[in-house]
């Protein structure tokens, strides 16, 4: 029977919402799994707190948070939020005799071997390599990227922890590349998160605006811009979201080249899983495989497509415990 000195808090907090669950012990099931948004509270520490009073608990003696953002020292300054610590002062703060923060796809990477068949999708490729590496990515907020190595034993891993989601984007086409003109010279820099992300969405669509001659027009929210393109109502709405797609399969395919993953690529975040059948027909998987010399090596490795309704970063935290 686990006791309250084997409990621990877990959380998985991205620049938009942050998750938070309870385990008993090291093993033991997730329960009381609360998601509030990052924007309703002042700080990391406050929203533990709020969360520590809504359960009537004090601090476990371990917490382990996967955070959306570079963990390089101390301090931590999130890119897509407002909340900024000191992790050592949150776990003063908090009275945590052990408190673990990582990157929250670093988190997401450790939970992969774990997810069962049915939190999975699989689009396109043939079987996963026993033993080869997994690559991760997911768009959400930002666009996390990750990766699992396997460790000298069987069955161990080694988590990577990078920021791949601001690598430089490159355009396969000539309709990509002005796109992309059209970013550099808003942003100066267009990583793949520029394009591919909830705010890269709402990029996406803009840059087309200015392309078509109409700046003037008013700017669409990432959900409003997902459902007209879904709904068809919208062409500058639909081609948004194709090179949405498109670019995603670019950088995705480029990281299956750069890990090797023939263990397969996996995808998090919150936007594909809810574009359904519309992320299959897209040209996901045809730009995944458009590497020229090495279509053949990409063409059998899988993709998963994420869909688990309790968020496995919240496994990955505990597992990094």
């Amino acid at each position: 029977m686990p006791s309250a000195a084997s409990a621990r808090l877990l959380g998985d907090v991205g620049g938009t919402n942050a998750r938070f669950g309870w385990q008993d012990g090291d093993g033991a099931p997730l329960r009381d799994i609360v998601a509030v948004p990052t924007a309703a509270h002042p700080s990391l520490a406050a929203a533990l707190a709020d969360y520590l009073r809504g359960l009537g608990r004090a601090a476990p003696p371990s917490c382990a948070i996967g955070i959306a953002n570079p963990i390089t020292g101390d301090r931590v300054q999130m890119t897509n939020s407002h909340w900024s610590f000191s992790i050592e002062a949150v776990r003063r703060e908090l009275g945590f005799e052990r408190l673990v923060v990582i990157n929250d796809f670093t988190a997401l990477a450790l939970a992969l071997p774990d997810l069962p068949p049915g939190d999975l999708r699989q689009l396109g490729g043939g079987a996963a390599v026993a033993g080869a590496p997994l690559a991760l990515i997911g768009p959400g907020t930002g666009l996390g990227v990750s990766g699992l190595l396997p460790g000298q034993e069987p069955g161990r891993w080694i988590a990577l922890q990078g920021e791949g989601g601001h690598v430089t984007l490159a355009a396969g086409n000539a309709r990509e590349a002005a796109v992309l003109q059209v970013l550099r010279e808003r942003f100066g820099h267009a990583s793949a998160e520029r394009a591919v992300s909830g705010q890269g969405l709402e990029a996406l669509h803009a840059a087309l605006v200015v392309l078509a001659g109409t700046p003037g027009a008013a700017p669409l929210a990432a959900v409003e811009i997902s459902r007209r393109a879904l709904a068809g109502t919208e062409p500058a709405c639909v081609e948004a979201l194709d090179l949405f797609c498109a670019f995603l399969g670019n950088v995705a395919g480029n990281l299956a080249l750069t890990l090797g993953a023939r263990g397969g690529v996996y995808i998090g975040g919150g936007i594909v899983p809810r574009l359904g059948d519309a992320f299959t027909r897209s040209r996901f998987r045809e730009c995944f495989e458009d590497k020229g010399r090495f279509r053949a090596y990409l063409e059998p490795i899988p993709v998963y497509v994420i869909q688990a309704e309790v968020s496995p970063a919240l496994l990955g935290a505990a597992r990094a415990l």
